[in-house]
């Protein structure tokens, strides 16, 4: 009988297939739940993935676009990168905040956590909320080639309906901020 706490996979060996200032990918040697013997690929980030979903005070927020290399196509999305595990996530999100829309907050309000991809990485993501925001200088980095746009925010939702946003870390973050905001919490 499966239970929460009862792990069904036993590992046998490990080995490091690949590894940057990024990524690690490890294959695991293991029996499966079944009993059977496999392989199972795991990548390890090296970064906890944090997005920003900032509003002013009409409910507008900001888009990043940028094309991404890894699907070979433009992409608009959430401010959003990685915060070096170790140092607190809301100081990567402000600094991916300032970096990328040259935006700057008050007050941030933590929105969401979420496993990106749970059936090939641990990889953790997590969402917060930008208020009373103030425009500074951007900063991004040299792999950035961004556009910015301001958007109201009930128009990105329409836009995560559409398909026209695919970005795993801004849909869901879009959603639970649409919940947020009909509920009175943002």
């Amino acid at each position: 009988m499966f239970t929460e706490e009862k792990n069904p996979w036993t590992t046998l060996s490990s080995e490091e297939k690949y590894d940057n200032p990024w990524i690690n990918v490890t294959e695991h040697q293991v029996i499966n739940p079944a009993g059977n013997p496999g392989i199972y690929g795991k990548i390890s980030f090296k970064n906890i993935a944090v997005g920003v979903i900032p509003l002013d005070e009409e409910y507008n927020t900001y888009l990043v676009g940028q094309y991404r290399y890894a699907l070979n196509r433009y992409s608009w999305e959430i401010p959003e990168g990685g915060s070096s595990v170790g140092t607190p996530p809301m100081e990567g999100a402000k600094r991916e905040l300032l970096e990328e829309t040259g935006l700057k907050a008050k007050s941030w309000i933590p929105a969401l956590n979420i496993h990106m991809s749970n059936s090939v990485t641990d990889e953790l993501g997590l969402i917060y909320v930008a208020k009373g925001l103030s425009q500074h200088e951007a900063e991004p980095e040299d792999t950035e080639d961004l556009q910015i746009k301001k958007v109201p925010f009930d128009k990105v939702f329409e836009m995560v309906i559409k398909g026209e946003i695919t970005d795993a870390l801004a849909v869901a973050g879009i959603f639970k901020v649409k919940y947020m905001i009909d509920k009175g919490l943002v």
